[in-house]
């Protein structure tokens, strides 16, 4: 599946809970919506815990997948209510960290003996 498929299929879910939580009280802000996203990702670092056996939380690797899959959602919402071509952001991150990393790599190689 594409990004494009998948931010379609993400702001179509967006779209139902923003008519749920009108009807129900208000569509949440920005701010709320990340807010919301910690929640998600401290959820996801307690089931990452539990598959390493650091702790028990009931659910297994269905729930890891599930609160990975609500983690990307997230993103991908939140890129778009803040504008952020998030296709193009990351090619441009991934292109600079892996020109950093290279460099680095490339520093730390021992000297050719001459």
């Amino acid at each position: 599946m594409e990004l494009s498929e998948l931010e379609a299929q993400a702001l179509a879910v967006h779209d139902l809970y923003d008519r749920l939580n009108e009807r129900r009280r208000r569509i949440w802000t920005r701010e709320e919506f990340m807010l919301g996203f910690v929640g998600d990702v401290g959820d996801l670092a307690k089931l990452v815990m539990a598959e390493e056996g650091a702790r028990e939380v009931p659910g297994g690797r269905a729930a890891l997948e599930h609160e990975l899959a609500d983690c990307l959602w997230s993103v991908l919402v939140l890129a778009h209510r803040y504008g952020v071509d998030l296709e193009a952001a990351f090619t441009r991150t991934m292109a600079q960290l892996t020109g950093h990393l290279v460099a680095e790599l490339a520093s730390d190689e021992p000297a050719a003996e001459g």
